[in-house]
């Protein structure tokens, strides 16, 4: 009896020690996958957190693009500005809307990027596609104000453009006609005037005598003549005064006798225009000196 029972218990001790192994290799086995799966949960946590922190990340950079309603109003007032012919403003502008730009662009960029790492990561919740997709509309009506405003830019740089060419028109037709006032002007004040001996007059033409009796008491008077004569203009609107390097001189031109008067000054003869309109009824002045 003895000889069957110890072998029995043989047989079953050793069942036992190897469903007791068996157990503890799957305990083993299973605290393993736990850990693992624990590992991967909460590296799954992180990313989603981390994509989490990027969506308002990327969120942050386009609310810092300031192309909202008072944005635009903004670029809007600088671009109406440009009107006015600023060429400092108008680039200033341009180099406003390209950092907006350049924004815009590095934010599509971070949210593709965002797109790539939520995909590789298995993080694809309906919550985060929703944030994303929020994003992309951010962007794209960003991208739209952005066409509008250079649109806006080409539109105020050929105005601008219009506009210098008509000012410069403008200025070119007051130019020549303060030009042509000027002349008109100067033709009508100026003057022109001669100094010569009798005989030197007489041969130039411009003087005859005339009258008396056996050349007794004649006088001398124009001829009217004045193309052969050196005559000097003088324009009486800036300068009323005639220096006269003669010891005696008189004018013998039909300028009214109260419109002038002759003196001596420093060393020599002067005279002096009293009433240029006056003066001015007889162009031509024929001074004989002595």
């Amino acid at each position: 009896m003895k000889k069957i029972i110890l072998p029995v218990l043989a047989a079953v001790a050793i069942i036992a020690v190897g469903v007791s192994f068996s157990y503890h290799q799957k305990l083993g086995s299973s605290r393993a996958e736990f850990a693992t799966l624990q590992a991967e949960e909460q590296a799954t946590n992180a990313r989603y957190a981390a994509a989490i922190e990027e969506v308002a990340s990327i969120q942050e950079s386009l609310q810092d693009i300031d192309l909202g309603e008072q944005g635009t109003q903004a670029l809007q007032t600088e671009l109406a500005q440009e009107q006015r012919l600023s060429e400092n403003r108008g680039e200033q502008t341009m180099a406003r809307i390209a950092e907006i730009k350049a924004g815009v662009e590095k934010a599509d960029a971070r949210i593709r990027e965002l797109e790539e790492k939520v995909k590789q990561g298995d993080v694809q919740v309906a919550g985060m596609e929703k944030l994303i997709r929020g994003l992309r509309r951010n962007v794209a009506e960003k991208e739209e104000q952005i066409a509008q405003l250079t649109i806006r830019v080409a539109e105020l740089q050929t105005q601008v453009v219009d506009l210098e060419t008509t000012v410069a028109a403008k200025d070119q037709t007051i130019q020549m006609q303060t030009a042509n006032l000027e002349d008109s002007r100067r033709e009508k004040d100026t003057v022109y005037y001669v100094v010569g001996t009798k005989d030197e007059l007489k041969d130039a033409g411009l003087i005859e005598s005339k009258g008396g009796l056996l050349g007794i008491g004649r006088t001398l008077r124009p001829t009217g003549n004045v193309e052969g004569g050196a005559f000097m203009p003088l324009d009486t609107e800036t300068n009323a005064t005639i220096a006269l390097d003669v010891d005696e001189a008189r004018v013998v031109s039909t300028q009214p006798a109260g419109s002038y008067e002759l003196s001596e000054y420093d060393g020599g003869m002067e005279l002096r225009i009293l009433d240029p309109a006056a003066f001015r009824a007889n162009k031509y002045v024929i001074i004989v000196s002595n």
